[in-house]
């Protein structure tokens, strides 16, 4: 704990070592909260000193102005940056002092409320069913993509950070990571645990399969299927709020509908309680739930208040996650747990395996979707199409493959290693041409890959239904497969 605190001091790298069971874990709480601890009492010390601080012109140089205006700028930032810390607190006292009955007369309400929706669904389905057509083939609009006019980033969370209630206090704070869930589980037990539970402001990040709080959601199971649904249903809320501003007539249709946690208000609510004492995954999905509140995204509204940030390897390593959480590194305190995982997790991260088969089947895919599509894609979107299709083609080429052909049927050629270049790969298929980086800008906006998974879907299912005898055979395939 002392050479935890000391380095903390200084403001040094330290590597620590200690056998499994030894309390590693109390140790490094114990030693950086006290630091924090530390570092804060000395911040109001000097915010008081910097209060009551006068200074002396008479007699000064010709330049002393300059200084006492860049003391003054000093003395402001920091009185702003103590008022703000001291405002919140004061807020997270009250909030703790009602929490106890505001909660349990909000979950009598929302019991209520529940129960009528439940209700009102319930006959809104029934009546449905009844009008249900097989010909009920939705538009395509969802499936085609939506015309690409900018190689910006999407900025919708962006949008988000900006929020002058969510910037409002931006103290310096402790992140701490490992790998598991399970790890950091345990690790804020510890910090319950020890004396600085109850003061410690403290939240824990997670992936949205651990603390999405939607069933329909939650259904998919497949985590790239969880996340590309919730952005789905993010970018659907803010196209309904678009269209609202502009004054459309006709409501924005979307496949996934709206999150109905998803709102502003009632995440700000979230992020206060989540502040006032320590809680893990387990307890903010619970609290997510009894406030009708997104706990992923309420979450991300806690990381500026809170002094003590507990999140996975893959929330602090990758760059875009990072980012898009809203994690400041610089000026702040990081540990790392169980830190011989760090090179394989770096690795893993920044690392993906693919195969001739599975490039095969995505040329094959796109290229359908294209002809199926062209005349009603917009000249930017054709353009990058056939951009990725030339990169599938030529990926098949350079690994021996023939294009037109099924996986089944490429030729079978002998198993062998190569180690290559960036520079040498690129010119060896071909593709030197191409601007990577703007092609894969435009798959992370577009979606184009979630497009043609849907497309496919689309066509098979529709397939099946016009083929009787395809689709019974289909079944009974599973049926068997099943009984096995």
């Amino acid at each position: 704990m002392k050479e935890t605190f000391k380095t903390l001091e200084q403001g040094k790298i330290g590597i620590f070592e200690s056998p499994t069971g030894t309390g590693k874990s109390l140790s490094l709480i114990c030693g950086s909260l006290t630091w924090l601890k530390h570092y804060e009492e000395k911040q109001r010390e000097k915010f008081e000193k910097m209060r009551n601080e006068t200074y002396d012109n008479e007699n000064s140089g010709e330049l002393d102005w300059i200084t006492d205006f860049a003391k003054k700028q000093e003395q402001n930032k920091v009185k702003e940056e103590q008022e703000s810390k001291l405002k919140r607190e004061d807020k997270l006292r009250k909030i703790k002092e009602k929490s106890k009955y505001s909660r349990k007369r909000k979950r009598e309400e929302d019991e209520v409320t529940e129960l009528m929706k439940t209700v009102s669904k319930e006959l809104k389905e029934s009546e449905t069913c009844r009008n249900v057509d097989r010909d009920n083939k939705q538009d395509d609009d969802e499936i085609v993509l939506t015309e690409y006019t900018s190689d910006d980033e999407c900025k919708d969370w962006d949008d988000h950070l900006d929020n002058e209630d969510y910037n409002e206090d931006d103290s310096i704070k402790i992140y701490f990571c490992s790998r598991t869930h399970s790890q950091l589980a345990q690790f804020v037990r510890e910090v319950k645990k020890s004396p600085f539970g109850k003061d410690t402001s403290t939240v824990t990040l997670g992936s949205r399969q651990n603390l999405c709080i939607n069933s329909a959601v939650l259904a998919l199971k497949s985590p790239s299927l969880i996340n590309d649904t919730c952005l789905e249903m993010q970018q659907s809320k803010n196209k309904q709020a678009n269209a609202k501003e502009k004054g459309a007539k006709k409501p924005v249709k979307s496949s996934q509908g709206v999150c109905p946690y998803y709102k502003q208000e009632t995440m700000m609510t979230f992020r206060d309680h989540v502040l006032i004492d320590v809680k893990d995954i387990e307890e903010l999905v619970t609290l997510g739930k009894e406030m009708k509140a997104c706990p992923y995204y309420g979450t991300r509204y806690s990381i500026p208040s809170a002094q003590l940030v507990v999140l996975p390897y893959n929330t602090l390593l990758h760059k875009a996650t990072r980012e898009a959480t809203g994690i400041k590194l610089k000026n702040n305190v990081v540990i790392i747990d169980e830190a011989h995982n760090l090179l394989e997790t770096i690795n893993s991260i920044h690392s993906v395996e693919i195969t001739g088969s599975q490039v095969v089947c995505a040329y094959s895919q796109l290229s359908q979707y294209k002809e199926r599509y062209k005349t009603r894609l917009k000249a930017k979107n054709l353009m990058y199409i056939k951009q990725i299709l030339y990169i599938l083609s030529s990926f098949i080429k350079c690994l021996g493959g023939k294009l037109g052909l099924a996986p089944e049927n490429q030729p079978k050629l002998k198993s062998e290693t190569k180690v290559m270049t960036i520079n040498n790969y690129l010119y060896g298929c071909q593709m030197d041409n191409i601007n990577l980086f703007k092609v894969k800008k435009y798959c992370e906006k577009s979606q184009v890959s979630k497009k043609v998974y849907e497309s496919t879907l689309y066509n098979c299912y529709y397939y099946c239904l016009e083929n009787h005898s395809v689709y019974f055979s289909y079944m009974d395939l599973l049926r068997s497969i099943s009984h096995q």
